[in-house]
């Protein structure tokens, strides 16, 4: 992804935080690139002072990447069930991530990379995910990582020590970018 491309995804994103808070239609994804590609990606927004404040995504995508970004970026303005609804007041002091996502593949727990992996856990109903960054902001070795990915999913955060029939894990790269 070039340097442009990322602006202009990024703008994309940004346009679609400010229509969602503003109650207003979400933005035309334009014709091309790099809005035409297909995968998964993650809009992360937080504040000014790196606090999260809406992180959704999707692994597959939904529909083009453009289309992806617009729902996500949307979807984490407004409809991430930790926090309230983004205001129009709040849209100067927020910043946007796009996480573009590579397949998930299987790993056991020896194959995670922190840093370098994003982690989804599955066991049953029970699912979670932590993007490769998260690691590193956090200063989590795999342990850790695989432990909090457990929790997110709502599993013990030993459960990671059970893979197979119980639990699977998955890895995927992604590649990270921001405003800032």
């Amino acid at each position: 992804m070039t340097s442009s491309d990322r602006s202009r995804l990024l703008a994309l994103a940004r346009a679609s935080v400010q229509a969602a808070a503003s109650g207003s239609k979400l933005p035309d994804v334009p014709p091309g690139e790099p809005y035409s590609g297909q995968g998964g990606a993650f809009v992360t927004l937080k504040t000014r002072s790196g606090r999260l404040r809406g992180c959704i995504g999707h692994f597959l995508g939904m529909g083009s990447i453009g289309e992806t970004i617009v729902r996500m970026a949307s979807a984490a303005a407004v409809e991430d069930p930790r926090f309230p609804p983004v205001s129009t007041a709040e849209l100067d002091s927020l910043t946007l991530e796009i996480s573009l996502l590579s397949p998930m593949v299987p790993t056991e727990p020896e194959g995670v990379i922190p840093g370098t992996h994003g982690v989804y856990v599955r066991s049953g109903p029970w699912s979670g995910t932590l993007l490769p960054q998260v690691a590193t902001e956090e200063g989590w070795d795999r342990e850790e990582l695989l432990s909090h990915t457990c929790m997110k999913a709502g599993l013990r955060p030993d459960a990671w020590r059970s893979t197979g029939r119980e639990l699977e894990i998955f890895t995927y790269t992604a590649e990270v970018f921001g405003e800032d």
